[in-house]
């Protein structure tokens, strides 16, 4: 599972913090049996002086006084622990209690991610997506064949065959997909179908909207810091798979049009997935963007066209009718 720096820090921030809570809570019960208890504090103080006496007579090679210290350090222990029984307390109670008791809420066990780590990606991953609510919906598990009939229908079949091939092949072919079509027949469905596979197989996938992306590649670009627009760049040139939705639904201009043409130019040169889905027809697509545009998406991408009725018109109409 490949992650940036920004987001391997990210997660070690969240381990920090967990063992940070662990260890306070830990001090804080520890406050609470020394009050409740009070011969903890005094059989706690008696250990610690024995323990260095023994270490002490260790280096000295005295073995019949370390033996007897030691015998007496095992009766000390047995003591404190009949003292915390007794007031309800057990040796658990003096552990730090971690989310994940494999690693210790380090991310680690002997120089190898934890299997909570890896979660860990997966968590942050759909976080990052801006379209983790989406898929809970949009997915495989949904998928109905109902809606389609005849060359719709095969149409359909073909797209949902190509997203599959897609998916299985993502890490060794470099593909991309522009879904086309009528509205509402399934392109950003199959979208995010796509999505919310990689992203449980731990790939960074970035969502947006064509006007939210044109949004914000306008707002980094014209903000007082350059760290803003980097950070942005990163992102959409870095990540796995690119999804851009409902192209031509923004707001249209020169300088949108040449951040397009950049960001699209880089990702075919770094050969990172890109998926768009828009309502326009290629001729539209070429009326609308400039040719080099045009023929960047015709000549690097999978062209799928998706035609039928108005899914979320005939559910509302269904919804209705109960």
């Amino acid at each position: 599972m490949a992650i940036t720096n920004s987001q391997y820090h990210q997660i070690m921030k969240v381990y920090e913090n967990r063992r940070f809570l662990s260890h306070y809570a830990l001090e804080e019960k520890i406050k609470e049996i020394e009050k409740q208890v009070p011969q903890y504090s005094a059989l706690c103080h008696q250990i610690s002086s024995l323990s260095v006496a023994c270490a002490k007579q260790a280096l000295q090679g005295d073995d019949l006084a370390l033996s007897s210290m030691k015998e007496e350090l095992s009766l000390l222990r047995r003591k404190k622990e009949e003292v915390l029984a007794k007031a309800g307390y057990s040796s658990e109670d003096l552990q730090p209690s971690y989310i994940c008791s494999d690693c210790k809420d380090t991310g680690y066990i002997d120089s190898q991610k934890c299997h909570c780590f890896s979660q860990q990606i997966i968590d942050l991953l759909y976080e990052q997506s801006n379209i983790k609510d989406y898929l809970k919906e949009n997915n495989f598990s949904a998928l109905s064949l109902s809606y389609y009939q005849g060359e719709d229908l095969l149409r359909f079949q073909n797209a949902v065959k190509t997203c599959k091939d897609f998916i299985h092949d993502f890490n060794s072919d470099y593909h991309n997909l522009f879904f086309y079509g009528t509205v509402g027949t399934g392109k950003s469905f199959l979208s995010g179908c796509i999505a919310k596979e990689l992203l449980d197989s731990g790939h960074c996938v970035i969502y947006f909207s064509a006007a939210a992306l044109f949004e914000r590649l306008a707002q980094s670009s014209f903000s007082y810091t350059k760290e803003d627009e980097d950070t942005l760049q990163d992102d959409l040139y870095s990540c796995d798979l690119l999804i851009i939705d409902d192209l031509g639904t923004e707001m249209w201009t020169h300088f949108s049009s040449s951040q397009f043409f950049s960001c699209l130019n880089e990702r075919i040169l770094r050969k990172k997935s890109v998926i768009i889905s828009t309502n326009l027809s290629l001729q539209e697509l070429r009326d609308r963007y400039s040719d080099r545009i045009f023929s960047r998406i015709t000549s690097n991408f999978d062209l799928c066209k998706i035609t039928g009725p108005d899914i979320r018109m005939q559910k509302k109409r269904f919804s209705h009718g109960k």
